[in-house]
């Protein structure tokens, strides 16, 4: 026999909690599945984690750097990677324990720990338990993807959520796959004080970024002393006694790598695999992604899919933003769209980059006419006080509208300043908006309208 409410949300990623608890306050009567961590891949291993990983980094890098500064530390830099961790899964304890109470003590929502499958087009099967309800939102996220390596299997191999359990320093990691992900776990480790080697199989690193913006990353990288082969394609891995062995096929030498730990850091993929979406004729992309349309609504109706599962956004605000956009459009009446978005990330290395709309290279594809500048983070007073010079700013405009198509800004604070120019490009104004705006002195924001300032047509 089941049980029916008037909707079911499978999952507790970022996008499932808000709607679920926004749902059973608009007074439908509301179950939320979780099978094993509440808050999903942010809270547990993945945003929030790592963060808190690279800000102890940090703190290391800058005592161990500290006399550029004129401060001297006399008894050396040491890391403790039990405490770092420790400080780490505080932080995620206390995240994770408010997500759940938050859910646990909401009036008209039920909490079940179970592991979710569809039986029918309404019919969910948690544990022994059998739902139905005429709405179902699946929010079930996805994991690390396993490339397939020769020799993988033979040995041990991390990734973003094993990476979380070491409480002990890597004498050299190895780490295939040279985008966000990869590159943020090689200067927190190089940081740490392992050796750092990555291994990516194209001709740069963050290959979808612009080759300026991938150049400028490597450099700041390899000033630190990482390890970077590119156009490196890993054929196999095998053990070495206790260590392990990584031959790359590629021109340069050496094409046989040992190291201590291996991350794979080669891509995600959605959690669809026993989900049981043939059962409720839940149509997939050949990536395995649920398919869905600018309302995140799937091919059946009354259930929509959100988050890193339905292939349309695979960070955090993209699956929160979802979840607005869901939320908005059942319960408030309006009609948004995933379309109505402009994507921003960041890659959150020190300095962090900043990006917001088009590439370089995606503008000029386009065929507009175009404006663009860039400039040197040397020439912001607030980076060279601060002794942090790396990077630069860049921005592309429409010639004929005014409005900024992209920006990317890799330096310091460049995740928080880009935030200046996604709202200009939100609100559709044109670029002298902030061009003619006053900003504070001496700040990083300060610096855009002067790099606004020098736009120049793009031949």
């Amino acid at each position: 026999m089941s049980d029916s409410f008037d909707a079911i949300v499978i999952g507790t990623g970022q996008a499932g909690p808000a709607l679920a608890v926004r749902l059973a306050k608009a007074g439908r009567r509301t179950a939320i599945i979780e099978r094993k961590r509440f808050g999903g891949t942010c809270v547990n291993n993945g945003c929030i984690p790592t963060k808190a990983l690279i800000a102890s980094a940090r703190a290391a890098h800058v005592a161990r750097t500290a006399g550029a500064w004129g401060v001297v530390v006399p008894a050396g830099v040491a890391v403790d990677m039990r405490a770092v961790k420790a400080r780490k899964d505080g932080i995620v304890r206390k995240s994770n324990e408010g997500v759940t109470q938050w859910l646990r003590k909401t009036p008209g929502l039920t909490v079940i720990e179970a592991h979710a499958r569809f039986e029918g087009p309404h019919t969910v099967r948690a544990g022994d338990a059998l739902l139905e309800a005429p709405q179902i939102f699946v929010n079930v996220g996805g994991r690390a993807s396993v490339p397939p390596l020769t020799g993988i299997d033979e040995v041990a191999h991390l990734d973003n959520v094993s990476m979380m359990e070491i409480d002990a320093l890597p004498a050299h990691l190895l780490i295939v796959g040279g985008s966000y992900v990869g590159l943020e776990f090689a200067q927190m480790y190089r940081r740490f004080g392992s050796d750092v080697t990555v291994v990516e199989m194209a001709e740069r690193l963050i290959a979808r970024e612009d080759a300026d913006v991938s150049a400028a990353v490597r450099e700041i990288l390899e000033a630190e002393r990482i390890t970077i082969r590119l156009n490196a394609k890993c054929v196999a891995v095998g053990r070495d006694g206790d260590r392990i062995a990584m031959q790359i096929d590629c021109e340069q030498e050496p094409r046989e790598i040992v190291g201590t730990h291996l991350l794979l850091a080669t891509g995600r993929r959605p959690n669809t695999d026993d989900l049981g979406c043939e059962r409720a004729g839940i149509a997939l992309d050949q990536r395995g992604y649920i398919v869905v349309d600018e309302e995140l609504r799937t091919s059946v109706d009354g259930i929509w899919a959100l988050g890193d599962v339905n292939g349309r956004g695979a960070f955090t605000h993209t699956a929160y933003n979802d979840y607005e956009i869901v939320a908005a459009n059942l319960l408030d009446g309006e009609r948004r769209r995933v379309s109505d978005r402009i994507p921003a990330y960041a890659l959150f290395t020190d300095p962090p980059l900043g990006r917001a709309g088009m590439t370089e290279h995606e503008a000029r594809a386009s065929g507009k006419k175009l404006l663009a500048a860039t400039m040197p983070m040397s020439r912001v007073g607030r980076a060279t006080e601060r002794g942090e010079t790396a990077g630069f700013m860049k921005v592309v405009v429409d010639a004929e509208t005014k409005r900024i198509l992209g920006a990317a800004l890799l330096g310091i604070e460049g995740d928080e300043v880009i935030h200046s120019l996604l709202e200009v490009m939100y609100a559709k104004e044109p670029y002298t908006t902030m061009e003619r705006a006053m900003h504070i002195h001496p700040t990083v924001t300060e610096l855009v309208p002067t790099l606004l300032g020098r736009l120049q047509p793009v031949a």
